[in-house]
């Protein structure tokens, strides 16, 4: 982990826009999610677009819910929200995916960027780092296998 982000990446034989209907569905984050953590979309299940607001039913030791905004995004190239919980309290945290077509298909890089998390401090000092980096390993082979 460098000082905020972390980086998986996977070159994933499909093409970007196929990539891309996934991660802009809220309501097929559950089937991609290598955590195992996120149940559901609440609220609008429309495509994502910059500044979409949308909530997820999670489970990691108990129920709960997040909030997240859109905050980057650019059709078939590159989309990122930002997590909070706690009515903002808590999180912060941003989930990057930026996809390059390549002859072999697309390399996908998922980034866990901390740099804007209320907790990041405590956060980089736990486990967490690393279940999530092997998190996201899982998340961009889920995507394989569904666009494959």
């Amino acid at each position: 982990m460098d000082s905020n982000t972390i980086t998986v990446e996977r070159t994933i034989a499909a093409t970007p826009d196929a990539i891309f209907s996934y991660l802009a569905d809220a309501t097929k984050h559950q089937e991609i999610d290598g955590s195992g953590s996120v149940r559901s979309a609440k609220g609008k299940t429309e495509p994502l677009r910059l500044g979409s607001h949308f909530g997820m039913s999670m489970h990691m030791g108990a129920n709960y819910s997040t909030v997240n905004d859109v905050v980057e995004f650019e059709q078939d190239k590159l989309i990122a929200w930002k997590t909070t919980g706690v009515r903002g309290l808590v999180g912060g945290r941003i989930w990057r995916y930026e996809l390059e077509p390549t002859a072999e298909g697309t390399v996908v890089r998922e980034t866990w960027d901390l740099s804007q998390d209320k907790q990041r401090f405590l956060i980089k000092r736990t486990s967490m780092p690393a279940a999530t980096t092997k998190a996201m390993t899982k998340t961009l082979a889920r995507i394989a296998e569904l666009v494959e």
